[in-house]
């Protein structure tokens, strides 16, 4: 009886965890339509956008060149130019990293990162795979609610005509 009871209750634990870790399987499984290998990223990226896009860095908050950057167009993904955030949807956030309260979603993949022990969204280009940055809950209360913390070194940046 008391076997039954255990293997009651230790079933759902075993199932959960074969489940978690298939995810995360199919997720680093993932293919992207923009592939290079890493030596090819390197060669082409400054170093700063090669940590932050292929090793997931986070450039120091206030040194970013689009944090305080005010002109009208689009930011692009720095290792592919898939188009990832109006500056309509800039604001001021006073995080130090250029913030967005929505992104084009069609170009941006979710995911989760537990790099600092705990559970955080990451954004990642959905085209070649390159880290962004992470969501937040604490955006503009009249647009969405979310603050799209990105790292600078990911974007590149193109004017409106």
């Amino acid at each position: 009886m008391m076997k039954k009871r255990f293997i009651f209750l230790i079933t759902p634990i075993l199932l959960s965890y074969s489940g978690v870790s298939q995810q995360k399987k199919s997720k680093e499984n993932k293919s992207y339509e923009v592939v290079k290998t890493d030596q090819e990223w390197k060669e082409e990226l400054p170093k700063m956008s090669y940590m932050v896009l292929r090793k997931a860095a986070t450039e120091y908050p206030f040194t970013g060149k689009y944090n305080n950057y005010k002109a009208k167009g689009t930011y692009t993904c720095a290792g592919c130019n898939t188009p990832l955030y109006e500056s309509d949807n800039k604001y001021d956030s006073k995080c130090g990293w250029p913030s967005f309260d929505r992104a084009v979603e069609s170009n941006i993949e979710y995911d989760l990162d537990y790099k600092l022990g705990y559970a955080r969204i990451e954004l990642k280009c959905n085209k070649c795979g390159g880290h962004l940055g992470h969501v937040f809950n604490d955006g503009p209360k009249k647009t969405t609610g979310k603050r799209h913390c990105i790292n600078s070194a990911a974007l590149n940046f193109i004017p409106n005509e």
